[in-house]
């Protein structure tokens, strides 16, 4: 027996490998300070937590769960959207509960394209978006991330051909890895986009809770005509340090949210009850927690680029998400720079190629471990004595 050759087909997992490098380095007794993962540091709010506890020690959630969510969620992410971003959500046509939105990234392809479809991904983007490209037989063109044009997709830019061969298109903003934002002019010109180009939009919100700078992140589905062309992807991992409870959802065109459902329906018997109603909970309750986790992703941005300029690292503040993308000094490559400070400074960061063509040149580093890790961080890259003078501001 062997594996499918769809599966053998599978791109290599980026950061299973990243993994096995820290944990190799770990095992060697040294003390890494591991800023290559995206793993939320700190635990559930309390109040979550309660109400998974309560919700598991009724019997009826130890039944199987509604197919497509319960009611009592999928109403609370409707008043979710309307309270946090002004959408309107119709709870019973316009809502899909996942098991995260990993499954929603990598389900899309074979829920509502053909084999031998285009897709279009951000380049550098999320390495996942090509797991759904492999399982859904489609194939895919790129956009570049550029930082002239602020780490946006330039439509302009891409040829006809492109435009004309699309049919489905993933965005993602506050964006992983580089940290970027987009505003609501940008999705409007999304959204005529896609329509001009016959192009379903799917928008990976993961981030969607935090913005830096009092700049509150835009939801898609705030741009005129936008549940047209296009769903939402939302996750309760980072909102409220739910990593590992893996429940998310999407939002958005009915059409679309039936496929997800349709297909949901074949693969899964949704997600844990007591879960979905701690969700509910979540999404429902006091905010403040939120509030205070992304004042502190902004308090260790503010570190970590203070630092970096402070020993010469000419780099730029992201604007959203919790992660940071720092361009590599002259003479390395991405990997080279990466494997360089894990081997000789025990830090740890992922490597900006891992992302796509277009990450070359820049590292990831994620904001989930302490400020003060952080300036350590940046005061074992120093004395690698690569940067020299102190950058101005």
């Amino acid at each position: 027996m062997e594996i499918s050759k769809k599966l053998q087909n599978l791109p290599t997992q980026f950061f299973a490998s990243l993994v096995q490098k820290v944990n190799a380095a770990i095992a060697q007794g040294r003390d890494v300070i591991n800023l290559g993962q995206g793993n939320p540091d700190q635990p559930t709010p309390e109040y979550i937590v309660k109400a998974l506890q309560t919700a598991v020690t009724d019997p009826k959630t130890h039944r199987y769960s509604p197919f497509r969510g319960l009611p009592e969620l999928k109403n609370a992410i409707s008043h979710f959207y309307q309270r946090e971003y002004g959408v309107a959500i119709d709870p019973e046509t316009e809502v899909a509960v996942m098991g995260g939105a990993k499954i929603g990234l990598v389900e899309l392809p074979m829920a509502i394209l053909n084999p031998g479809d285009y897709v279009l991904l951000p380049d550098p983007g999320y390495p996942d978006y090509l797991s759904g490209i492999v399982l859904g037989d489609v194939h895919f063109d790129t956009m570049p991330l550029l930082s002239e044009n602020s780490f946006l997709p330039d439509y302009n830019a891409l040829s006809n051909e492109v435009k004309t061969r699309a049919k489905l298109m993933y965005l993602n903003y506050p964006n992983n890895p580089t940290g970027a934002t987009a505003n609501l002019d940008f999705f409007n010109e999304t959204v005529d986009f896609a329509k001009k180009n016959n192009i379903a939009v799917v928008h990976d919100f993961a981030y969607g809770a935090f913005g830096f700078d009092n700049e509150k992140p835009v939801s898609f589905l705030k741009a005129k005509g936008a549940k047209e062309i296009g769903v939402e992807l939302y996750t309760l991992s980072k909102t409220y340090n739910m990593a590992g409870w893996r429940i998310g959802f999407a939002v958005g065109n009915a059409t679309i949210i039936e496929a997800i459902n349709l297909i949901q329906d074949h693969l899964f018997v949704s997600q844990f009850s007591a879960i979905q109603l701690a969700a509910t909970e979540a999404l429902k309750g006091d905010q403040q927690c939120v509030e205070e986790q992304g004042a502190i992703y902004e308090s260790r941005r503010n570190a970590l680029i203070d630092e970096a300029h402070r020993i010469g690292w000419d780099v730029t503040a992201p604007k959203g998400s919790f992660f940071a993308w720092l361009k590599v000094p002259e003479g390395f490559t991405s990997e080279e720079f990466a494997d360089l400070l894990l081997h000789k400074a025990d830090v740890a960061v992922a490597a900006g190629n891992g992302f796509g063509e277009y990450g070359e040149g820049y590292i990831r580093v994620g904001l989930l471990v302490s400020e003060d890790r952080l300036r350590e961080a940046i005061q074992r890259v120093e004395k690698l004595g690569i940067f020299k003078e102190p950058v101005k501001i």
